[in-house]
């Protein structure tokens, strides 16, 4: 497999606090990779370092065969095919679905090519039937659908969907799943950050795990969440997770 991100010695502090320390990772084109572990085990603070929020004190970020200046602008690293989301979808409560996605398309694209890209993604997300709803009026279910939209908008390598699962019921769930298989047959690659360990098994092909800032170990999903490790410092005892 050609690796597409790979990070390397990953560190960060804020304030003398060790958030995330030394961490070696990879990510192959094509693959669904989640990265789980507690509560403040520095996964969204990978994530922010990956997209350009935070500036890494130490380390490398080496993506699609080239390092990543540590200085790039969060615009310039999404032009590279970063994209990603955020715990709390952030859309433009003022627009509707269609001119949420459409605004975003029209960054690298002619007007009537970003028509065409924004009506692409609204079938295949389908988001169209709602494409003249506002963005405020959708469910918390379609608000993330939207996100994935408008990272696709961006003719993404990667989205880093962080906790795309938070506050759904397991119907939405299941239809939410069903969404990240098809951008990733669209050949995305995904960095799926999730605490819901059945949808990490679902659609994920292998699983690092954080604690402590600290890469703790990796594998194969139901592998990985049977760590005794993993069970000790994450799951509380609950082992065996099948994702049926």
């Amino acid at each position: 497999m050609e690796r597409l991100l790979e990070v390397k010695d990953l560190s960060i502090s804020f304030g003398g606090i060790k958030a995330v320390q030394d961490l070696n990772f990879h990510i192959d084109k094509g693959e669904v990779l989640a990265l789980i572990g507690p509560n403040g085990s520095g996964k969204s603070t990978t994530v922010n370092m990956i997209s350009g929020v935070y500036i890494q004190n130490k380390g490398t970020i080496t993506f699609d065969g080239k390092e990543i200046p540590t200085k790039m602008s969060i615009a310039d690293r999404a032009k590279l095919g970063i994209a990603r989301t955020f715990q709390t979808p952030k859309p433009f409560a003022h627009l509707n679905v269609f001119d949420n996605i459409y605004t975003i398309a029209l960054q690298q694209n002619s007007k009537a090519q970003a028509v065409e890209l924004t009506n692409e993604i609204l079938n295949l997300t389908k988001l169209y039937d709602l494409k003249d709803t506002k963005s405020a009026k959708l469910s918390i279910e379609k608000r993330k659908w939207m996100d994935l939209a408008r990272c696709m908008a961006t003719k993404p390598k990667i989205i880093m969907m962080d906790e795309v699962m938070a506050g759904l019921n397991p119907s939405e769930m299941e239809s939410s799943l069903d969404l990240i298989r098809t951008i990733n047959k669209e050949g995305i690659t995904v960095l799926f950050i999730e605490h819901v360990m059945k949808a990490v098994v679902s659609v994920c092909t292998r699983a690092i795990v954080l604690n402590q800032g600290k890469l703790l170990c990796e594998g194969e999903p139901r592998t990985v969440l049977n760590d005794p490790q993993v069970v000790a410092a994450y799951l509380g005892g609950e082992a065996n997770v099948t994702g049926n």
